[in-house]
């Protein structure tokens, strides 16, 4: 059986509600990546949440949830993909945790250099 991984893309918000912009991003990420994810058999979007960063209820993020097979392969096709489509990927920041764990996600990737730290 593969092992399964909980994978993030995470976009900064300038609100909890989100803009009509970052409503429509949402859709469009979660379209896209369950296009790409599914079709390379990699796993699938699980959901979304918009709202205010548990570590810091002053600041505002948009959390796109998948649930993945191969962790390096996923983030290399979703950084590609997002990119490619020009959906903010200069904003984005991609983390990760096992599957069925209550661990913390793990920072993988981070659009803004200096970046070391991820929390939902």
């Amino acid at each position: 059986m593969n092992e399964k991984y909980w994978l993030v893309v995470q976009y900064p918000l300038k609100s909890a509600q989100g803009s009509k912009r970052d409503h429509w991003l949402k859709e469009k990420v979660m379209e896209y990546l369950e296009t790409v994810l599914t079709q390379a058999e990699l796993g699938e979007v699980d959901g979304c949440d918009l709202g205010s960063r548990v570590t810091n209820p002053k600041e505002y993020v948009m959390n796109i949830f998948c649930v993945v097979t191969d962790e390096n392969r996923s983030i290399a096709l979703i950084k590609k993909v997002l990119r490619e489509s020009r959906l903010d990927y200069t904003r984005i920041q991609i983390a990760t945790m096992p599957y069925g764990t209550e661990g913390s996600y793990t920072l993988k990737y981070a659009s803004k250099k200096g970046v070391t730290e991820f929390s939902l």
